[in-house]
Order: C-alpha cells, then sequence, then structure tokens
C-alpha cells in the first residue's frame, strides 16, 4: 500500500508542477494594467506581481491535495474492500443536481471524504443537507471524513452545524485526528504514517 501511495503522490506532484508551470508561463502575457490599484492600495508592483502567480499556485495546489488525499483514502479502502468505490445516487429531494456523487461506498457507509473544507458560505448547509437526505433515501448511511479543521471562527461554525446534521440522520461525522483513526481502524492502513514517510522523504530530496 506504501507503494502504491508513493506512485500516486509521484503522479499528482507531477501533475501539479506541469499546471503551475503553464499558468505561470500564460501569466508573462497577462495584462497587468490592474497592479495600478495595488500600487494604489501600497502594495509594489513587484509584490504585486508575487501575490498573483501565488494566489494561482495556491488554487492548483489546494485542488491537488484535495484530490490526492481522497484517492490515496479510497487506496486504503479498496484493499480491505474490493468492491468499494464511487457511485451516485439520485437526488430525490429537488431538481438540481440530477445526482449526488459518494465518494467511497463501503457495505452501506457512504463516505464523504475531504481533504479540509474551509467554507463560510450558509448555503453549503442547505446543500449538504440535501445530499445527506439523498443519501439516506438511497439507504445509506452518511459519514463524513475531514482531515484538516478549519481555523476560522465562522468555517468552524459551518463544519459544527454539519456535524450537527449527520448526528441528527444517525450519519457519522470524523474530523482531524478522528478522520485518520477512522481510516486506520476500518482498513488496518496507517495513512497518516504513510504520508509522513512521504513527505519527509520530498523534504530530504529537496534539501529543505
Amino acid at each position: 500500500m506504501e507503494n502504491k501511495i508513493r506512485t500516486l503522490a509521484e503522479r499528482y506532484a507531477a501533475d501539479l508542477k506541469r499546471s503551475i508551470d503553464v499558468r505561470v508561463t500564460e501569466m508573462e502575457q497577462d495584462d497587468r494594467s490592474h497592479v495600478l490599484i495595488y500600487r494604489v492600495l501600497g502594495v509594489t508592483e513587484s509584490e504585486g506581481k508575487l501575490i498573483d502567480v501565488y494566489q494561482n499556485k495556491g488554487r492548483f495546489l489546494y485542488k491537488y491535495a484535495g484530490s490526492f488525499l481522497e484517492e490515496a483514502a479510497k487506496l486504503c479502502f479498496k484493499k480491505k474492500f474490493p468492491n468499494s468505490g464511487s457511485v451516485r445516487v439520485p437526488n430525490t429531494r429537488g431538481e438540481r443536481p440530477k445526482t449526488f456523487e459518494i465518494d467511497c461506498l463501503v457495505g452501506q457507509d457512504a463516505l464523504e471524504i475531504k481533504w479540509r473544507d474551509a467554507t463560510t458560505d450558509g448555503d453549503h448547509i442547505t446543500k449538504e443537507h440535501t445530499r445527506i437526505q439523498a443519501i439516506q433515501d438511497a439507504g445509506y448511511k452518511p459519514v463524513r471524513l475531514m482531515f484538516y479543521y478549519p481555523n476560522r471562527e465562522q468555517a468552524i461554525r459551518i463544519q459544527q452545524t454539519l456535524a450537527s446534521l449527520y448526528k441528527s440522520v444517525q450519519g457519522e461525522y470524523h474530523y482531524a485526528d478522528a478522520a485518520w483513526a477512522y481510516v486506520n481502524q476500518r482498513t488496518r492502513v496507517d495513512l497518516l504514517a504513510i504520508l509522513e514517510k512521504l513527505a519527509q522523504e520530498r523534504t530530504e530530496q529537496h534539501g529543505q
């Protein structure tokens, strides 16, 4: 399993670097007249350029980090439960979307896998409630795994509300240490330990 996750990490790292390199090259041709407003607000042109570059890098990083961790977790469940995987269920509570995706269905447990969720949007609660109800209508138990809890007060309140929603439908909500422990207990794969080892290897390779 460690080798599978290492291979997965190498693929995601290469794809991330490729996407960032393409975007940074594209940005060299961008119209940068907006830096006028940066300068008005006391941000130098060179600093503004760095901010724009890192904002774009950040968007790619968050996207790839989330997808990687979800796929790594699914590999763990696939090893223990060969028939597990992503499935879609109909939206029985509204017209849009037509269906909801379950990240990983393990028996009757419908896992929603998040690396982190820093949303502060109240509509997120309504959408998630609808999704949970649709999953329950399909005969499954909603289970949310979130490996990293948000830091900001509003985002934390959203997560607390979501935890209450899961509890209200006899679902499960596991975050931070409890999420890593859930994967370990269900699959007998210590995903956190594997990722810490890979992170250390990568750090040593780059001399950081």
